[in-house]
């Protein structure tokens, strides 16, 4: 059977209030530099906690935006709910991105500048 475990190189979340999500499942509202925001994800999941990574908006299925900002992941910790395996945590927004400024934000696991 084996362990599960998957490496996140960024934190992709649903929009905003979709159907059927828990609020951590989804971004939030407005995104705001320097606020600290609570995740929700299925299965053991582990990240980056050393530096910044992407957060990108997910629609399922391994369908990712660009970046939408940096973030750095401040806690992340592995628990059970009715014998199914979630990781939950928070972040913290470095920098909010333009949408329309096209520029690469990243370079594999480093921020451009």
């Amino acid at each position: 059977m084996g362990i599960q475990v998957e490496f996140n190189p960024d934190l992709a979340l649903r929009k905003f209030k979709t159907i059927g999500r828990l609020e951590e499942e989804c971004l939030p509202e407005a995104l705001e530099k320097d606020g600290i925001y609570s995740f929700l994800k299925k299965g053991q999941r582990n990240y980056w906690l050393e530096g910044e990574i992407p957060l990108k908006e997910t629609k399922g299925n391994q369908e990712l935006s660009r970046p939408i900002a940096s973030i750095r992941i401040l806690e992340a910790t592995h628990f059970l709910i009715k014998g199914e395996l979630y990781t939950k945590g928070e972040y913290t927004v470095v920098e909010v991105f333009d949408p329309n400024d096209t520029k690469p934000k990243f370079e594999g696991y480093e921020r451009t500048k």
